[in-house]
């Protein structure tokens, strides 16, 4: 990234079939994504620094790894405690690399990053996200690839804030067809258990998500034939934004980003395919952990299209 850059990062911009998407190499970060000129996704300016995780790749792993403190291999590790408040490992380690254009075309875009050896997380894992537009969307693949000589604990996911339409997260009605909600404490979101999904977290049918607070993560959704599921939100005139993905992300965390700061609070709600569960590094293979061995790769992907 030259001096002259934004604060964001290098910007690449891609378009095609009415979506235009500007992409920062800061995170590998989703800046906007606009369907013939309506936000799907809450922006930001490209001379700012992202705003909390907006839009940022998260890898080698999504959500938080609790205390972060993990055991693989037979091996004892502690990362870096990156969420003060809550005392937990957020959102992997590429959120805030400047990662490097591999290729960049009118609809389409590839950023790369390698994830070096490091304290806490003794692996070495090339990341590749995958930026393309068409008719349908927009449309993000993420790749990584272990390049190092163990086996390494591996997951990603997206953090967008969609964008329902006019108004806040309160005025618009989402569809979220799961059948489990996982339950945390209320303090440190600390993961206590999956349950059926029950009371405010009940979304399967289109629901006004009006003043419920959540920050959860879903699993067992309804899929099509092709193991495709859809998540939809919409306002009130009934356009909005959906999201699909498939069965390489079993998890999706649902925020309603509430925040101190007035002009961040209930501005998008935050969807995020997850390819594991949140403190999945110690959950293991059940909650959908990669185990990445020497010279393997895993790769996930979602689309994100206008309704």
């Amino acid at each position: 990234m030259s001096s002259d850059a934004p604060l964001s990062g290098s910007a690449l911009t891609i378009t095609a079939g009415g979506y235009t998407a500007e992409i920062a190499s800061v995170g590998a970060t989703l800046r906007t994504l606009r369907h013939e000129g309506r936000d799907l996704v809450v922006p930001f300016d490209a001379d700012e620094v992202r705003p909390a995780f907006r839009g940022a790749v998260l890898a080698p792993w999504p959500n938080r790894v609790v205390d972060g403190q993990y055991s693989f291999g037979g091996t004892e590790h502690e990362l870096a405690l990156t969420e003060p408040s809550r005392q937990h490992a957020l959102h992997g380690l590429v959120a805030w690399t400047d990662f490097r254009i591999a290729s960049h075309e009118p609809d389409r875009a590839v950023l790369a990053t390698t994830v070096p050896a490091q304290a806490g997380y003794p692996f070495r894992v090339e990341v590749l996200v995958e930026y393309r537009v068409d008719a349908e969307g927009l449309h993000t693949t993420i790749t990584g690839t272990n390049t190092g000589p163990d086996a390494a604990p591996w997951g990603t996911g997206p953090h967008p804030y969609l964008v329902g339409g006019e108004g806040r997260v309160d005025d618009w009605t989402l569809t979220l067809p799961a059948a489990e909600v996982l339950e945390v404490t209320e303090d440190r979101l600390v993961p206590t258990g999956l349950a059926p999904v029950h009371d405010e977290f009940d979304l399967r049918s289109a629901t006004r998500i009006g003043d419920r607070f959540i920050d959860h993560a879903y699993t067992g959704f309804e899929r099509d034939a092709a193991g495709v599921a859809t998540i939809v939100l919409t306002a009130a005139d009934e356009r909005g934004v959906r999201v699909t993905f498939g069965p390489e992300c079993p998890w999706v965390q649902v925020h309603t980003a509430d925040h101190v700061i007035p002009e961040y609070h209930r501005a998008g709600l935050a969807v995020e395919p997850m390819t594991c569960a949140p403190d999945a590094f110690n959950a293991g293979t059940d909650a959908g952990l990669v185990v990445l061995e020497p010279g393997a790769s895993h790769a996930a992907s979602w689309t994100i299209a206008a309704v």
